[in-house]
């Protein structure tokens, strides 16, 4: 049967994301109703909205996959050069203004109005004269020659590749010396040390080659830390007496709501950048997105306290905990991925 190219489309996102009407219920209720989606799986009443793992993995790679288009990680060094050249056109539109009004004078046979015209033109020569004067020295003064500015930045990016390759040290020592591991398997991590200590000088002359990597490894780091939040989870309410799947379906839920928090703010600030001419819907999207971030702690505490029914302090107390610990944990997983970014570039 020869199928339209739309039928086709549609089998995909059908497969990836059950993209029918059950999404338009699904994504409000994530958004907007804390621990809801959750508790309508636990209910049995699943069919009607997307299935956690399939919201959490297509959100996930959307939305880092979106950062990835709306950052720019071009670092600007910062020479403080002032360029004499732009410094001077204003002087240079001003006195084409003269010329052309003294001419019109002239024409007219206004001799004092030209007498007049004639000093603005000598004094705007003049401020002009002093102004290139001025910008040389301070540009001396700056290290504006063009040998001190590229040592200055020749030194910035000394800097930065220091700290880079410190960084990998500290990870090689904390999390990878160890006795007990097979040859073959140290092998492979000095491989990856090493090649990262020599992908740093690329990282410093294009940041974003290193942005691609690491963000698009971000979504396998969370996949990775799913596990573990839901193991955290079953320890703080292991009285209740719930099956470790249980958890990790309230941890799939809990990253879906994160990951279309981050996809939105990307649209959100896109838009920002979009409409920075208008001030007023310029700034109504900045305050959205400072909304979305203090939503996201008020929803995850919210959640918590829905799904496993306990007190308000005792909901707060874990929360903090489990905050506390998934944050230590979430920095020692993007080192991971910072260090396995540096390997693969």
């Amino acid at each position: 049967m020869v199928r339209h190219f739309s039928s086709i489309i549609g089998d995909l996102f059908d497969t990836l994301l059950a993209f029918d009407s059950r999404i338009w219920k699904t994504v409000p209720a994530l958004l907007f109703r804390p621990g809801f989606l959750t508790a309508e799986y636990f209910s049995g009443r699943r069919v009607r909205y997307v299935s956690p793992v399939r919201l959490f993995i297509f959100l996930c790679i959307t939305s880092f996959f979106v950062t990835q288009l709306n950052s720019d990680w071009t670092i600007s060094w910062g020479n403080g050069v002032v360029d004499v050249e732009d410094a001077g056109r204003g002087y240079d539109d001003a006195l084409k203004d003269i010329s052309r009004l003294k001419e019109e004078q002239v024409d007219n046979s206004n001799s004092y109005t030209v007498t007049l015209l004639e000093e603005v033109e000598r004094d705007l020569i003049d401020g002009k004269v002093a102004l290139s004067g001025d910008l040389d020295e301070l540009n001396e003064q700056l290290g504006g020659a063009e040998g001190e500015t590229e040592a200055s930045e020749n030194l910035s990016k000394q800097q930065l590749a220091s700290g880079l390759n410190e960084t990998i040290n500290e990870i090689d020592e904390e999390f990878f010396q160890v006795k007990w591991l097979p040859n073959s398997v140290e092998d492979w991590i000095n491989r990856k040390v090493e090649s990262a200590h020599e992908n740093v000088e690329r990282v410093t002359e294009d940041p974003n080659r290193f942005k691609k990597a690491f963000l698009g490894a971000l979504p396998s780091t969370l996949m990775v830390m799913l596990p573990i939040f839901s193991m955290i989870l079953w320890l703080l309410y292991i009285f209740k007496r719930r099956l470790y799947m249980e958890h990790l379906i309230v941890a799939l839920h809990s990253h879906a709501f994160i990951c279309l928090s981050i996809l939105i703010a990307n649209l959100f600030y896109s838009a920002s950048k979009q409409l920075d001419q208008y001030t007023f819907i310029s700034s109504l999207f900045d305050n959205l997105i400072l909304l979305l971030v203090l939503w996201m702690p008020i929803y995850l505490f919210w959640m918590q306290k829905r799904v496993y029914g306990q007190g308000w302090f005792i909901t707060l107390c874990k929360y903090s905990f489990l905050g506390l610990i998934y944050l230590i944990l979430l920095s020692i997983g993007a080192s991971f991925t910072v260090l396995w970014s540096l390997a693969e570039l």
